[in-house]
Order: C-alpha cells, then structure tokens, then sequence
C-alpha cells in the first residue's frame, strides 16, 4: 500500500480540562507530545472525543495554537472546523487556515438532516473556500443521517482537495463502494477501533482511533501489521486490545478514553455537560478490562 496523505493511525484526540473545566493547555501539549513519541502518524484536534460540541470557537482556537506549537511539524496536524452550518464552517475555517494545520475534519451536518445534495453543496462549499486537504466524516450516530457513497464519490471526484474521509456508519457494503468508486488517492479510514481490520480489508488505509489516547502504540501496530500484508499478526494484535476498545464504548465517548487516561496515571481532567464522569462502577470494570489487555501503552 502506498503512504496515505495523512498516514495510517490517526488519534482524534482528547480536549484537556482543568479543575474548573477550562482548557488544559499546558496539558494539550504534553499529551500531544505523547502522541508524536509513541509515533502516531497525526493528531485530529478537537473531534467528536475532543468535546467539540462545547468547545466553542475561541477556546477551539488557543488549543489549536498550543497544540501546533508542541507538535512543531514532526507529525501530520488535522483541525476538526466543521459545524451544521455551512457558512460558519467557511468562516472558522478561513481563520484556521493560516495557523498551519495540514487539513481539515468536516462532519457530515447534525439536527439539520440535510437531502444528499445539500450534503454535496456543503462540503463543495467548504473545498472551495480553502487550499487545504479535507478529510469527510461520516457518523450517522450522531449526525442523525447518513452520506451515501453515492455522495461521497462525487465528492471525492469533484473536489481535488477532498482527499479523505472517517466513514463511521458501520455500513461495510456502503464502504466498499467507496473505496471501489473513488480515486485512487482517497483514502478511506475507519471511524470505529473495533472496524478497523475490516475496513482495512475492503481497502481502506487505517483509522482515525479513540483508543489511541490510551494505547497509541498498540494501536499502531495494528495497523501497520494489517499494511503490510500481516493479517495472522495484526488480528492476534488487535484480538488481544479488543476488550478495551469495547468498554471504552459502554457510554457516550469520550467519557471512558477520559477515565481511561486517568487510569494510566496520565490524567486529562473532566467533561463538560451535558457530558458526565465516569461513574465508579464503570471505573472499576475498565479498570479490570485493562488489566486484562495490560500492558496499555
């Protein structure tokens, strides 16, 4: 497989609070020092796990510099800028755009429900405001429809800086279609840890992680392992930290990733509502599910 623009394990990244639940900045750049030294191949700032629902722009803004300053280049940088409305997308996106980031993270709109052709509108909208590569994110489970492949082709072969997309539906059929319909140089990534060998073996190119926070070189490995043709080794890899990417999953993420992290002594501080701390119980099961994938790393 030849190197993905964006290479092939993705982290979507954590948002650092502190006590008060204001942005942890000095916190953001230790933990994505983390990532650039366990070798992850870039860092998806300010996602779905990174809280983006209620970190609003400006706070978006002072993490995106901290966290660019302690990346400093030695790893791919990707600014989550998408919202449900296309002209305020327009509008964050021309103020990130001179920050540095290598591309973009555009989600499919929420609570709109928007037919397909306002889906090819909005993101043809997008590309054209910018020069930078942008990487779709399809999730149905949260933006409450779903980006057909039918979309996504005419997408990816429209728009040149269209390059990518975090195809979550779940939908393999859907998924091998697009990789089937695109360009050659699209890359498809799983937006599910537990997806990912799948996904991989429809041909698509790797993952953008939440287990990543906690495991960023395991998951790693997998990866790799499955690009270079290893399956037997990549499915043992990933059989042995499948438990952990379940339970991480058993409430509304990144609730458990958070606790997880707290877990292995790299605390990240909590959640804002409407989002809740994990609960003790749920505490003490990931607790007992790590030791059983341990060693996390």
């Amino acid at each position: 497989m030849s190197e993905p623009f964006f290479g092939r394990t993705i982290v979507a990244s954590v948002t650092p609070f502190d006590d008060d639940l204001n942005l942890d900045l000095n916190r953001a750049q230790e933990l994505a020092n983390r990532f650039v030294e366990a070798g992850i191949d870039a860092i998806a700032v300010c996602p779905t796990t990174g809280e983006c629902p209620t970190v609003f722009y400006d706070d978006k803004i002072k993490l995106f510099e901290a966290v660019l300053e302690a990346v400093d280049g030695r790893c791919k940088t990707i600014a989550y800028v998408g919202d449900n409305c296309t002209q305020d997308t327009i509008d964050f996106e021309k103020k990130v755009n001179p920050m540095g980031f290598d591309g973009y993270l555009c989600v499919v709109p929420y609570y709109n429900k928007p037919p397909q052709e306002g889906l090819y509108r909005h993101f043809g909208s997008i590309a054209q405001a910018t020069d930078k590569p942008i990487m779709l994110y399809n999730i149905p489970g949260r933006s409450v429809i779903n980006m057909t492949a039918e979309t996504t082709i005419r997408l990816a072969t429209d728009y040149d800086n269209i390059i990518a997309i975090k195809e979550a539906s779940g939908k393999m059929d859907q998924i091998a279609a697009i990789v089937k319909g695109t360009p050659d140089d699209f890359s498809v990534y799983s937006g599910d840890d537990q997806a990912t060998l799948e996904i991989m073996g429809l041909g698509g190119v790797g993952v953008v992680s939440t287990i990543a926070n906690v495991a960023p070189r395991r998951m790693k490995e997998i990866v790799e392992l499955e690009a270079a043709g290893k399956h037997e080794e990549a499915l043992k890899a990933n059989e042995a930290l499948l438990p952990l990417m379940d339970e991480l999953f058993i409430t509304s993420n990144p609730i458990m990733v958070k606790e997880a992290l707290k877990l292995v002594g790299f605390p990240v501080g909590g959640l804002r509502l409407p989002l809740i701390p994990a609960t003790s119980e749920q505490s003490a099961e990931l607790a007992e599910v790590m030791r059983q994938c341990a060693p996390i790393h």
